[in-house]
């Protein structure tokens, strides 16, 4: 089963589970553990490893839960991951679970690179254009990249709008090779 399919399987079992108001928090919570994997490999294997069996994992999980002050609907999905061997996956799913919840709500999350800082003014222009391309409301994220030189790059979903200095030189080297 590829990665991608999967997440969005149990991104969609997660979403039918847990009451939309709570799904921020659900989302906080599972992204936490995630990045704790991505982080450290011991936690990682401690989640993913056969060392101990299905009750010990939920034992575990289920402390882990108490901890970090889970609600029970997300420890209880973190178990289930871990019963069917998905927790690996759970960047993949964690993703999933945000672009599904901010579909549902008829938001999306456009991710912004430029080489420099964006002001306020230019940063509301931005969200009302791409209101007006995606016709949702617009939760935007920005990442600073001095290689870019000039211009921006905007990533909405899997669209990619790239206006860059960088990216315009990139497609004139390809029209040149081509011919």
């Amino acid at each position: 089963m590829k990665k991608a399919k999967g997440a969005k399987r149990y991104a969609k079992q997660f979403l039918n589970t847990v009451d939309p108001g709570e799904v921020p928090q659900a989302i906080e919570q599972l992204s936490a553990v995630s990045s704790l994997m991505e982080k450290d490999k011991k936690f990682k294997n401690l989640m993913t490893g056969p060392i101990f069996s299905e009750t010990e994992n939920k034992q575990i999980i289920g402390y882990l839960g108490q901890k970090l002050k889970m609600s029970d609907k997300t420890v209880k999905y973190l178990q289930y991951l871990a019963a069917i061997k998905a927790i690996s996956a759970m960047p993949e799913i964690v993703g999933a679970i945000v672009a599904a919840y901010l579909d549902m709500k008829k938001r999306a999350r456009a991710v912004v690179t430029s080489p420099v800082q964006v002001s306020r003014d230019y940063e509301e222009e931005l969200k009302s254009s791409l209101k007006g391309l995606t016709g949702k409301d617009i939760d935007i994220e920005f990442m600073i990249d001095p290689a870019l030189l000039g211009g921006v790059r905007i990533k909405v979903g899997s669209t990619m709008y790239d206006s860059s200095i960088k990216g315009q030189l990139g497609l004139l080297r390809d029209k040149l090779i081509k011919g």
